[in-house]
């Protein structure tokens, strides 16, 4: 049996039928283990949005504005039942409550990684988007301190360093979902219970991030 997402069509029903038990089990270990809340997202296909608005300015990579978010401490059948009524739909996270995220390139975010866990700082969740972005997972409020914080340490501009912080109001994709029409996102560091629900704070992790991403973009 085919369906839709607001005009795209899924004809891959075996896929389709896998994808939907593996988003929905993500969604519950989100909300029941980790503490955060999943809101249903839009894919792309071919380049077009399946929110159906033809003018799209994010084609796959925002939440569905009519789906409603499904709670942290959701369970399995409760996600289920969401996922049921949006066959398809990204797994996307509300950022601003249970963490802040820092992206930088998907290449100084690997680097910085390696030199992190050498260190033995403690690190949350990171993951890797399809279009070369990494996230690290931190604690909430990191994105409105980041530029002040980054001066403190020597560091002008975020953006020359390629550095930004995504705060309330933003939305990452989680995964296993595809993010754009360009692929899944990917784990870099997988949640884990010491650190999924206490993120660390964006200071223990902001120098080394900061170094690797200004000798990259050297």
């Amino acid at each position: 049996m085919d369906f839709t997402i607001g005009g795209i069509r899924e004809i891959r029903t075996g896929v389709r039928r896998r994808g939907r038990a593996s988003e929905c089990t993500a969604v519950a270990e989100f909300t029941g283990l980790w503490g955060w809340d999943v809101v249903p997202g839009a894919r792309a296909a071919a380049g077009a949005c399946s929110c159906g608005h033809a003018d799209c300015p994010a084609p796959g990579a925002h939440p569905l504005d009519f789906a409603p978010q499904v709670p942290a401490g959701a369970t399995l059948d409760e996600a289920t039942r969401t996922w049921s009524e949006f066959p398809g739909a990204a797994v996307m996270l509300p950022v601003g409550r249970a963490f802040d995220v820092i992206e930088v390139s998907e290449a100084a975010g690997r680097r910085a990684l390696v030199r992190l866990e050498r260190m033995g700082l403690p690190l949350g969740p990171v993951t890797a988007t399809p279009d070369g972005r990494a996230h690290f997972f931190v604690a909430p409020g990191a994105a409105a301190g980041l530029p002040r914080l980054l001066y403190r340490m020597g560091w002008d501009d975020p953006r020359a360093l390629d550095l930004r912080g995504l705060g309330p109001g933003a939305f990452v994709t989680a995964p296993p979902s595809d993010r754009g029409g360009l692929g899944p996102v990917r784990w870099l560091r997988p949640p884990a219970l010491d650190s999924a629900t206490r993120p660390p704070a964006a200071r223990l992790l902001l120098g080394t991030l900061a170094y690797v991403a200004h000798r990259s973009r050297a």
